[in-house]
């Protein structure tokens, strides 16, 4: 029943994308942004309690409901497993978004390219040059991916016998890890801590599926030696590993607002063009098969013994 949740889910958001605004994510945005106001003191204790105040009653619901048709009918518990993945999902939305600044890089439309990808990522593209762009468009698919589908996909399995909890859990994490991230003080400590604890396996399995998925020497050898360099760690995994499979280098100094931000460089061979934006997701797809690949495998196992 697992799997096949899972496969339902990602067809449906494969054919049918969720697609800006998405209501829940501006609702629950709207939702963390009023308790930060409420609570932050900028004590760690108050961002503790504003995480689970943020968390907890959600996953309580949503088990609830399982709870409640699953024992009408395993039919509605497996449709509302299917539904509540669905809108934690989101990768195809950000892979159309990469294809789409591809499609602007190689017409040589620098200027819409920019604004493309300072739409999706936030933050001052202005300065940023052709090489500039692709290599920020693909690190952020890569990060997404992780993000919006693998990290996702790991935390619903994991905790598949109460419903779809796994699947928010680690999407209302993820969103509190950057809306309070460490630059607010301490109030933001406990977001990024527990999502570095929820998140620290799901991005090595990732990392290991770009490592499968593309050259599993050179995406093994830039997770070990590069990873640890950039900001945030677990990221820093995941992207070293796809440039490592890809067999390009990511990283390196943008310019923003004018000044230069050193950024670590990731991965090893030669710098990418807009098409290995195209490789990227289609190196991201590929690494979705494996694991459904791997599910398909294991009920089959189940079935024969």
């Amino acid at each position: 029943m697992v799997f096949f949740s899972v496969l339902a889910a990602v067809a449906l958001e494969h054919l049918r994308p969720l697609r800006q605004p998405m209501l829940h994510y501006r609702h629950y945005t709207r939702f963390i942004h009023w308790l930060e106001g409420k609570l932050n003191a900028g004590e760690y204790t108050h961002g503790a309690i504003a995480w689970t105040l943020a968390v907890v009653p959600w996953l309580v619901a949503v088990w609830a409901i399982f709870a409640v048709l699953e024992d009408v009918s395993p039919v509605l518990g497996w449709v509302w497993n299917v539904a509540v993945l669905y809108f934690t999902l989101g990768f195809k939305y950000y892979s159309d978004n990469a294809e789409r600044i591809a499609h602007l890089l190689r017409a040589g439309d620098l200027d819409a390219a920019r604004a493309q990808l300072g739409l999706w990522r936030g933050g001052d593209t202005t300065h940023f040059t052709s090489d500039d762009i692709t290599r920020v468009t693909i690190e952020q698919v890569m990060a997404e991916s992780h993000r919006q589908m693998f990290g996702v996909l790991f935390w619903f399995v994991l905790l598949a016998p109460l419903g779809p909890v796994g699947a928010v859990l680690f999407r209302a994490a993820s969103i509190l890890s950057r809306r309070w991230e460490v630059s607010r003080g301490r109030f933001g400590l406990c977001a990024c801590r527990v999502f570095h604890i929820i998140n620290w396996v799901p991005a090595r399995l990732t990392a290991l599926t770009y490592a499968i998925a593309g050259n599993f020497e050179d995406a093994t050898y830039c997770w070990r030696t590069q990873a640890a360099a950039w900001p945030e760690e677990e990221e820093g995994v995941v992207i070293a590993a796809g440039a490592g499979a890809m067999g390009v280098r990511l990283g390196q100094p943008v310019t923003v607002g004018g000044e230069s931000v050193w950024r670590p460089e990731l991965g090893t061979g030669q710098a990418p063009d807009p098409d290995f934006i195209a490789s990227a997701v289609s190196m991201i797809w590929r690494g979705l098969v494996i694991w459904l690949t791997a599910g398909l495998l294991i009920v089959i196992a189940g079935w024969v013994s």
